[in-house]
C-alpha cells in the first residue's frame, strides 16, 4: 500500500519513454511485455532505470494475474487479447492513452477507438480532446506529470538549444524549418536523432550545431547550460521537452501553437506565433542572462504547480480505481 493506494498490476508498452518515466513512478506493479525478436511490440524497458517495472514474457504473460491494460496504440488492443486470453474493455478492465494531436485532419480525424464505449481514452492534452472526434468513447483529459529534475539552469552559454527527432523527415510538422530564423540572431544548438545531418546541410548566420541523441541523464545539465530553450513545433501535443526545460528553471521561446497556450506563461519567455515577435525576444533574452534567469523561475514556478509528478499519480490512480472497481 502507498498513500491508502492498493496496488494494481498494469500491462503496458514502453512507446513514450519520458511519459512511462512519470508513469511508472506510482506504487503499481508494471509489467511491460518482451519478446526474442523485441522491437516496439517487445522492448521492455529498453535499458530504463525503473525499479518498479518488470520486463515479463509473453508466454509468462497468460499465467499472470493483471488488473488492467494500458494501451497506446491501436494494435495493443488485439495484442492483450492474445497475450493474455482476455478481452481489453470487455474481460479486463483497459485505458487507451492518446500522446498525439490527430493526423491527417485536425478536428476531422476519427480515433481509432471511437467505436468503443467500454475503453476510455485518456488524453494528455485537452488540446487533444478537444481536436481528436471520440465518437461515443469515454474521454478523460491527465496532463503531463514530469519527474522533477532540479532547477539545475545557469544559462552560461548564450546559446539557443531545441530537442527534436527526426528534424529533416518532421520538417514542418516540428518547426525545424524556424530554426534557421532564430540562428539569425544567435547559435542554437540542436539535440536528437538526426541533429547532425540536419544540422550540416543547412548554412546559416550563426551556426545551428547538431549534437545528436543524448541519454536523459545527461541531457539535463546539458539543456541548462544553454540560455533559452526554442520550442518550434506546429502541431505536437505538448512536447514534455518543453516541460523538462521549464523545470531546469529555463526561459522558453515557444510558438503559440496546440497546448503551449495553456502551458507556457508570457512571463516564461515569450509566447507567440510571430516569429519575428519570437526571434526578437529570443536575442534580447540571449543579451540579458539576468532576464533570463527571472523568466526561467516564472516558467519553473508554473511547471511545479501544473505539470508536477504527484498531481499527475494521483489522477491516475483516481482513473485506475474507477475503471477496475
Amino acid at each position: 500500500m502507498s498513500n491508502g493506494i492498493r496496488p494494481r498490476r498494469i500491462l503496458l508498452w514502453h512507446v513514450h519513454g519520458s511519459w512511462t518515466t512519470a508513469f511508472v513512478q506510482g506504487p503499481h506493479r508494471y509489467l511491460l511485455p518482451v519478446t526474442e525478436e523485441g522491437g516496439p511490440w517487445g522492448r521492455g524497458r529498453c535499458g530504463r532505470d525503473w525499479p518498479r517495472a518488470e520486463e515479463i514474457s509473453v508466454d509468462a504473460l497468460r499465467e499472470t494475474e493483471v488488473d488492467v491494460v494500458i494501451a497506446q496504440r491501436p494494435e495493443e488492443i488485439d495484442l492483450a487479447h492474445r497475450w493474455l486470453g482476455r478481452r481489453p474493455g470487455v474481460d479486463i478492465p483497459a485505458v487507451y492513452v492518446e500522446h498525439n494531436t490527430p493526423r491527417p485532419s485536425a478536428a476531422l480525424t476519427e480515433h481509432p477507438m471511437a467505436d468503443r464505449t467500454d475503453i476510455p481514452i485518456v488524453h494528455v492534452t485537452h488540446f487533444n480532446d478537444l481536436m481528436w472526434d471520440n465518437g461515443h468513447a469515454p474521454t478523460r483529459v491527465i496532463p503531463h506529470g514530469i519527474v522533477d529534475p532540479g532547477e539545475l539552469y545557469t544559462g552560461e552559454l548564450p546559446r539557443g538549444v531545441a530537442l527534436i527527432n527526426e528534424p529533416t523527415r518532421r520538417g514542418r510538422i516540428t518547426g525545424s524549418d524556424l530554426l534557421a530564423d532564430f540562428a539569425r540572431e544567435g547559435p542554437v544548438d540542436l539535440y536528437g536523432i538526426g541533429a547532425r545531418e540536419f544540422a550540416a546541410a543547412r548554412p546559416t548566420a550563426h551556426p545551428i550545431v547538431g549534437i545528436g541523441d543524448v541519454r536523459q541523464a545527461a541531457l539535463h545539465s546539458d539543456m541548462a547550460r544553454r540560455r533559452v530553450y526554442l520550442h518550434t513545433a506546429r502541431w505536437t501535443s505538448l512536447g514534455l521537452s518543453l516541460l523538462e526545460a521549464m523545470h531546469l528553471g529555463m526561459p522558453v521561446v515557444a510558438l503559440a501553437t496546440t497546448e503551449a497556450v495553456s502551458a507556457v506563461p508570457p512571463e516564461a519567455g515569450a509566447l507567440s506565433v510571430d516569429v519575428a515577435t519570437l526571434t526578437a525576444r529570443f536575442r534580447e533574452l540571449l543579451h540579458e542572462p539576468d532576464l533570463a534567469v527571472l523568466a526561467g523561475k516564472s516558467g519553473r514556478q508554473f511547471a511545479l504547480a501544473h505539470y508536477g509528478i504527484d498531481n499527475f499519480l494521483r489522477r491516475w490512480d483516481r482513473l485506475l480505481t474507477e475503471v477496475i472497481e
